[in-house]
């Protein structure tokens, strides 16, 4: 794909509607189904290490941790992750299992991954950003497509994929997948006991049976075990299903009804530690979605795009000694209603305005205004500016949360209690960016950012006359702002030779509020590294061979560790591809990963989870389509 390509991909995330992406009025990268095959990523984590807006973290050999803008932990719960329309948010602690979202790769048409707020279309939770996974049509992915491999970290991987026609307007494909992965090492290369294996399968089914409507059935099913690194293991199981009814009126006019089921099993060891036996921690959670969406222009110069959603989710859990929630069953309601305006002030001049009001159970009514307003001077010139405002609801970690007293007969029943009273978390932010194409063979983007957060999570004490101040509980005691840049070049620099840089700034200022308390003083808010840098470079050599090389630095920074600061330096580490092609239908490829290291620290979790390093890897892969 080529630079002048790339600016006309059509983006979706940013207005819900197709737009071109040079002309998008946000902080958004793309990430092509070329750059997640060229970088040799084998994990959706992996591939989104090719957006330069984001901040991706390896804890372990199946822990990451994800975000934009700050805020990241193995538990974020500032950024809306989306696969085809289909929400992988829990409602457990209002983040996403990473281990648990996989795909067939060669199968992903596009990333789109959004910096900023994204509240306005998709609602609550997306306070950073919205990360967008989009796959192919099944008409794209025809004939059969096997792959498979196996190196040293990746220590074996396989997939399958056909495609066929039941006629000439309906096309399905069914895929299988399946890898298995060692261990992370402790700090003194120990092995850390964290290997793991997935197996994954699913189908999808496009029929167009007029020129006005298509529709999309597909679904998913997956499987996998982990060991801790703590002793015990982990096993997780799941499947969806999703379906899609599109009618297109005309050109600018057309309407969307999807409806989705998502069940997800997670069974956990709780370890033995300073406040209670070891356990088991299990989890059910049933998640029913309908959401309707339409679009027409009112007149000449206004866009509409208006929507209503319904959520029900019904989260069962189990609890463990040293983990436990105050209702073991809890069905939640979500209403949702939005509305955008998209009117051109002038001919090259366009104004967005719109809101989402939603309804929860925890905190009722919500709204999410934003305004965008955007110029294009000239063709691959886009000067844009907006000002939104999100938040980010509670979870049941923040309301229903137990961590229980040890011993037989504790005078304090719970050392930590979910707070009864949490409120929503709130931004304000404020962007401004620029987006060009300054030749057919540079192009590039920047933007600024100044967020201004309050409501933030905080731990406080009990007051009196509550014994040692216990339970601490989680309450709404922080307030802060966070500002920076995210500078994006890509350059062709020959027919054969592509180059792209990104630079990351990151300023965050959390603290407590005046007269407020909490129990870490504000500083597990800003374990975030304040510059990060990418370069990557991908070549086309003689002979049909391919030559790929990623070299990344992160900042370092410090996370409070229980009340102990532990720092995680910085870093360079550089992954690299070289893949030949024999014939069209053929691939080899040999991938090194974080090669300038024996082992190196990304990010640490809170004890008693043991630090752990991610080591060099190397594998070698084959891929045949037919």
């Amino acid at each position: 794909m080529t630079l002048a390509e790339l600016m006309d991909v059509d983006v979706t995330t940013v207005t819900r509607t197709p737009q071109k992406f040079s002309d998008s009025p946000s902080a958004v990268q793309v990430i092509t189904g070329e750059g997640i095959r060229r970088s040799g990523a084998s994990s959706i984590p992996e591939a989104l290490r090719l957006a330069g807006n984001l901040h991706v973290a390896q804890k372990g050999s199946h822990t990451w941790a994800i975000s934009a803008r700050g805020f990241n932990t193995d538990l974020a719960n500032k950024l809306l992750v989306l696969i085809d329309g289909r929400s992988v948010y829990t409602p457990l602690f209002s983040g996403v299992f990473w281990d648990q979202q996989d795909y067939l790769l060669e199968d992903i048409d596009r990333i789109e991954v959004v910096s900023g707020p994204g509240g306005t279309l998709w609602g609550a939770n997306a306070v950073n950003g919205v990360i967008n996974i989009i796959t192919k049509s099944a008409k794209e992915t025809q004939g059969l497509y096997l792959e498979g491999g196996g190196g040293s970290e990746l220590r074996g991987f396989g997939a399958i994929r056909y495609g066929g026609a039941i006629n000439s307007n309906v096309f399905f494909r069914v895929y299988g997948k399946y890898l298995n992965r060692d261990a992370a090492v402790f700090p003194n290369g120990d092995g850390a006991g964290d290997s793991w294996w997935m197996e994954q399968g699913g189908f999808r089914l496009d029929a167009e049976p007029s020129s006005q409507d298509r529709f999309t059935l597909q679904g998913d099913a997956y499987y996998n075990n982990k060991n801790l690194p703590t002793g015990g293991y982990s096993e997780a199981n799941g499947n969806n299903v999703l379906g899609r009814w599109t009618r297109v009126f005309s050109d600018t006019s057309d309407f969307s009804l999807q409806m989705y089921y998502d069940r997800t099993h997670l069974r956990n060891d709780v370890p033995a530690n300073d406040f209670a036996p070891a356990g088991v921690l299990r989890e059910d959670l049933h998640t029913y979605d309908l959401d309707f969406q339409q679009r027409f222009y009112l007149g000449e110069r206004n866009e509409i795009v208006w929507g209503l959603g319904y959520r029900f989710t019904r989260d069962i859990v189990d609890d463990a000694p040293a983990l436990a929630f105050s209702r073991s069953r809890l069905d939640q309601h979500l209403y949702s209603g939005f509305i955008q305006d998209r009117v051109a002030l002038l001919e090259n001049v366009w104004l967005t305005l719109g809101t989402k009001i939603e309804h929860n159970d925890y905190t009722g009514f919500e709204y999410e205004p934003s305004g965008r307003l955007a110029w294009v001077p000239k063709d691959g010139h886009t000067l844009w500016g907006a000002i939104s405002r999100a938040i980010r609801a509670p979870s049941r970690f923040d309301r229903d949360l137990r961590f229980p007293t040890p011993g037989a007969a504790p005078l304090v029943e719970n050392l930590l209690v979910g707070g009864t009273n949490f409120q929503s978390e709130t931004v304000i932010a404020y962007e401004l960016g620029y987006r060009t194409r300054l030749a057919d063979r540079v192009s590039g983007s920047i933007s600024a950012f100044y967020n201004a957060y309050d409501n933030l999570r905080s731990t406080s004490s009990s007051p009196p006359p509550a014994l040692f101040g216990l339970p601490l509980y989680f309450d709404n005691n922080l307030e802060g702002e966070t500002y920076g840049f995210e500078l994006s070049v890509q350059y062709q620099v020959l027919d054969w030779w592509r180059v792209q840089a990104n630079y990351t700034l990151l300023k965050e200022d959390i603290r407590v509020k005046s007269g407020r308390t909490d129990f870490n003083n504000a500083l597990n808010e800003t374990a975030d590294p304040e510059h990060q840098v990418g370069l990557r470079s991908s070549m086309d050599l003689p002979g049909n061979i391919e030559l790929d090389l990623g070299l990344r630095w992160i900042d370092s920074f410090v996370f409070n560790d229980v009340g102990t600061p532990a720092t995680v330096p910085d870093y360079f580490e550089l992954d690299a591809r070289i893949a030949w092609r024999p014939t069209r239908n053929v691939e080899l490829s040999i991938v090194g990963q974080n090669l300038l290291h024996d082992h190196h620290l990304e990010y640490v979790i809170s004890s008693p989870n043991p630090r752990e390093e991610i080591e060099r890897g190397v594998y070698a892969r084959i891929a045949v389509q037919w």
